[in-house]
């Protein structure tokens, strides 16, 4: 798991966790998302690390199906 500081100038404003996520598409990374405040506004909040060359290649795929 990772944790996201959000900052503003150098104020952290917000934390955000990311847990391990294996996306659809094969592809390993991160994914998190909540909900913070700056100032008096709330905003909606995502994040999503995608671990490069880490999508199955197409021979891949077919040898786990197959």
């Amino acid at each position: 798991m990772l944790s996201v500081e959000i900052k503003e100038n150098d104020k952290v404003v917000g934390l955000l966790t990311a847990a391990e996520k294996l996306f659809k598409t094969g592809s390993r990374g991160y994914f998190g998302m909540g909900k913070i405040q700056i100032g008096e506004k709330r905003y909606q909040v995502q994040v999503q690390l995608v671990e490069i060359g880490s999508k199955p290649k197409p021979e891949e795929a077919a040898l786990k199906d197959g």
